[in-house]
This record gives structure tokens, sequence and C-alpha cells, in this order.
């Protein structure tokens, strides 16, 4: 019997590749996007384009916390699974519109949650960041490590949506799982976004900003084995509760939920000027580089410890970052004619 998806998002970066996904794997797809201009608007438009094309999508245009849309959605499609990663993204963005980040991120979230409850599909499953590991320099970074220091206030939102998610599991048992993603990139990606702003700077003769000076690593994800990591999970949807073992084996299992977080991340941390290397390689030019202090609510480093997510799907992202960064540059090519 085919599936009925719900992923709210959908004409995102991360929303697109997933919801093209799961139209693949023979799902039927409702897509729910607010449209916003955070960024190009262009480029959201034609990713639903896109996925339009496919007779399973349904596009639904609208905000997430907008009173009683996503109960009706719930009634109407009785979703089996859903993938939820709208949100109001950024970490600096934060600093100056932190209000928008209440609404997208923490009303938004509550809605779909009110709407799980009330309409109970088989698995839930919610995107946070590595952001919330702030402050925390142990690494590789561990799904049960403490996340007590967020260092941005988009980060606190996504903390603050993982505890609202337990709470629900907890209280209506709803399986959820929140998976935890690191610096995803690729074709499609957001303007805002590093491999981005770098590669639009160099082909266009500009300068780019480097932060920290250049002391900063970063678990860098190509976007098709995150997403790959994503549609595996739907049905790793988790048990209550936890058992010792579970415990004792580093799960992130819920004691007194069936809920669970997952890293999805390469595990290999990639310098900085590394990864600028593979962009200037790519596009065939060096950059001009001006090195700046670290900007307000950055990290120096991030890292994933990706072995849950191997344990629970038999996989983890293995892409290369000069094979990613290049099918990058070459779809940048492509899509601005440059």
């Amino acid at each position: 019997m085919q599936r009925t998806a719900l992923v709210t998002g959908s004409a995102g970066f991360i929303g697109y590749f997933t919801a093209r996904a799961l139209l693949d794997a023979g799902w039927r797809v409702v897509g729910l996007d607010a449209m916003t201009d955070y960024y190009d608007v262009t480029l959201k438009q034609r990713r639903q384009a896109m996925l339009m094309q496919s007779a399973g999508f349904t596009a639904v245009n609208a905000r997430l916390e907008q009173d009683g849309l996503l109960l009706d959605l719930f009634e109407k499609h009785r979703f089996d699974a859903i993938i939820h990663l709208a949100a109001q993204a950024g970490v600096r963005f934060s600093i100056d519109q932190p209000r928008s980040y209440v609404q997208s991120n923490l009303v938004g979230t509550l809605e779909l949650l009110e709407a799980a409850r009330a309409y109970p599909p088989a698995h839930t499953l919610l995107a946070s960041t590595s952001s919330v590991y702030g402050a925390n320099t142990d690494m590789p970074y561990r799904e049960t490590d403490q996340t007590n220091r967020q260092m941005s206030f988009y980060a606190a939102t996504k903390k603050a949506t993982e505890s609202m998610a337990h709470s629900y599991a907890h209280l209506y048992d709803l399986p959820m799982t929140m998976f935890r993603f690191f610096t995803v990139y690729g074709a499609w990606g957001r303007p805002d976004m590093a491999h981005f702003k770098f590669t639009k700077a160099i082909l266009e003769g500009n300068p780019i900003d480097i932060y920290n000076h250049g002391k900063m690593q970063r678990d860098f994800t190509y976007i098709d084995d995150l997403v790959a990591g994503i549609c595996a999970l739907i049905d790793a949807a988790p048990r209550r509760p936890a058992t010792e073992q579970d415990i004792a084996d580093g799960d992130s299992l819920s004691a007194v939920a069936p809920y669970r977080i997952v890293n999805i991340g390469n595990g290999q941390p990639v310098e900085l000027m590394t990864f600028i290397k593979a962009i200037e390689t790519a596009v065939g030019r060096t950059a001009e580089k001006r090195f700046l202090p670290m900007q307000p609510g950055d990290v120096p480093a991030t890292w994933a410890d990706a072995s849950l997510l191997e344990t629970l799907t038999g996989s983890r992202p293995a892409t290369p970052i000069n094979v990613g960064i290049q099918a990058f540059v070459d779809w940048y090519r492509d899509y601005y004619q440059v």
C-alpha cells in the first residue's frame, strides 16, 4: 500500500531533496512551504516546480503556524510519516531577527505536534542541528552529550524543539526522532551558506570573508548523504522505553518516551582552508581572502559521531569534500550560466 508523507519546508534546500527521494521511492508527498523571502524565492519556486512534475506531489504554500492548517492536513491525509524540516535558519540572522525564530521554530513546531497528537503518524522526524552542541569542546559530538550551552538564539530554538518533541512523545506515545545535521552543502543550496557565497564571490572576482582567521573546522555533510540518512530513519522508529543495554551502548533513546536523537554527519571534520581550497580547485581560480575575527554566535569546530546512524541504518555519510564541492560548482555554473 502506498504511504503518504508530509514534508515541511519542501521548497527549501533539504526539503526539496527529501521530498524528491520519497517520491522516487514511491511515496505520496504533501509538501508544505511558506515560500518566505529569507533568500531568493526564485530558488524555492524552481525547486517546487520540479517536485510538482510528479503526480504524487501536492504543494501547500502556507505557514506552519497558520491556525488550523496542519490539523486540517493531518485529518485529510492521515500521514504515515512526518519529516519536519521547515524552520527559520541561520545563526547570524537570529541575532538580528529573533522573533521570526520564535514564530517559525517554536510556534510552528507546536502546531505540528498538536496535529500529530490528534492524528498520530507512525513516525515523526524533526530536524535539529549540530549548533545545539554549542560550547561543548569534547569531540566528536555524541547524541548523549549534554547540550545546555547554546551559542546562538537559532540553536536555542532548535534545542527547545527537541524538548517539546520529547514531551509530546512521552505524553501521547508518539514515536519521534530528532536528527541533528552537520553543515549540509550541495546543489540547490541556500545562498547564505558558505559554499554558495564563496563560489559566487570567486567567480565574480570579489574577496571572501574568512572568520576566526581561518582557524575553524566543520563536519561537512553532502546533501545526498543527509537525505539518505533521513529516509533510512523513517522505518527505524524508536521504541518505548529504552533498556539499560540501549543506554550502555550509547543509544540516545529516552527511558520515558519513544524518542531518539540521531546525528547525521560525515564524522570527518575538514579545516576551513581545506574547504576553500576545494572550491578554488573546482572553480579554477584562487580566492582573494579577507581574514576576520570570529563572528558572534559561531563555534570554532563541529564533529559528528555518526555511529548510531550507522547502527540504525547500516550506512553513514561518506562523500569526500572534493567530490561534493565539484558537484556543487558544476550545478552553480549551469544554473547561473557562468
